[in-house]
Order: structure tokens, then sequence, then C-alpha cells
């Protein structure tokens, strides 16, 4: 199956080199382009790709407000949001508003294949300098009482959550708790069908927003 992808920034050499090495791949298509938010999500809506790469800064309509445009509408396609890191306080939002995938413009092509893979698969990538990113926002803020339906999970998938929220991948939480990787995958899965959660990405958002995890603590 070929993956489609749309490529929304606001500079056009941008664009072009995210295009050369996406269509290296055999089995990725970029089907379209913009050049701001607006432009993104009427491309998005009439072409339904498979994924949508979002910058951030963009004139017209932002990438964040975007994003929470696009994953309004039935079938949404997957968003990887791509970053430099402008402002903390954007960052977060974009976790907030539900993508994906979240990328440095200076990641390397080889990661950035891989993320697209992995998001129109289903699954949700951060990169690990935007989990310590959360971590940092959230440092000093008084963190709330968990919410009731945290009383849901068992003492193991609390542990994988916690993990989860620190930027661990399956085969790291495994080797974190000595269980299997396929014993992690059903506990992920466990809690967020508990949580009402759609990904990996809203469960760190919901680990620290429920104060189940509080920057430098457990």
């Amino acid at each position: 199956m070929t993956i489609s992808v749309v490529i929304a920034d606001d500079q056009g050499m941008l664009r072009a080199g995210l295009r050369m090495v996406i269509e290296t791949e055999p089995d990725m298509n970029v089907v379209g382009e913009a050049s701001d938010g607006v432009e993104a999500v009427a491309v998005a809506r009439r072409l339904r790709p498979d994924v949508v790469l979002m910058d951030i800064a963009m004139p017209r309509q932002d990438g964040l407000s975007a994003t929470r445009a696009l994953l309004a509408t039935p079938d949404p396609p997957r968003v990887i949001v791509l970053t430099t890191f402008d402002t903390d306080d954007n960052l977060f939002r974009a976790l907030q508003a539900g993508a994906s995938g979240f990328l440095l413009k200076v990641s390397s092509p080889e990661h950035l294949i891989t993320a697209i893979r992995v998001v129109a698969g289903g699954e949700a990538l951060l990169d690990p300098a935007v989990t310590t990113r959360v971590i940092s926002a959230f440092a000093g803020r008084p963190g709330p009482e968990p919410p009731p339906e945290v009383g849901e999970l068992t003492p193991r998938e609390l542990d994988v959550l916690r993990l989860m929220a620190r930027g661990m991948s399956n085969s790291e939480i495994a080797a974190a708790l000595t269980v299997g990787e396929a014993t992690v995958k059903t506990h992920v899965a466990r809690v967020l069908m508990k949580l009402g959660l759609r990904d990996r990405v809203q469960a760190v958002v919901y680990a620290y927003e429920s104060g189940l995890v509080r920057a430098g603590g457990g």
C-alpha cells in the first residue's frame, strides 16, 4: 500500500527537500503541498492523504489551529508536526491539538521516513527531545489530583503509562519492567482503551495533565 503525504510549510525549498526525500521511497507519494494553514486544511480535505507534515509557524493560519481543524473532520489524516522549538507553549499546544508525530526540522531523512511509516500505521511517534521539552514545560506546575478513571488501571498499567510519559519505547519499557515486548504492547493498548486515548502522544499529555507524572519526579 502506498502512503499518501501532504506537505504544509511556508518555505518552498523545505517543501521541495521533503518531497525529494519522501519520493525516493517506493511506498510513499507526495500528493499535495500547502504554503499556509488555510491551504493545508483545504488540500488535505480535498486529497484525503494518509499523513500531513505540518509546520507550526505559517501565515494566515498556523499549524496548530490547522491541525485542530483537520482532526475535527470525519476520518482525519494523521498529522506529524515539524517544529524548531520556537516556544515551549507552542510545543505543548501542538501536543494538545492531537498530532500523532513530532519531529525537529533538522531530523535525519531516515528519521522522517520512519516517522511517516509509524504514524501511517496507526501508531504515534515523539522525538525524544520533544518529550524532554514537555517534561521541562511542566516543571514547577502544581500537580492536580488524578481523575477517577485512573483507578481502572492496574498497578502494572500505571507503571507502563508513567514510562510512556518519560518517552520510553515499548522495547525500553520491556527492559525496565523485565517483561516481554508483546506484554508491553498489550498493556499500552489497555491503558489507551481504559482512558479513552487515541495514541501514546495523548497518553503523554494525559499523564502530565492528570498529575500522574511530574517533572523531576515519579
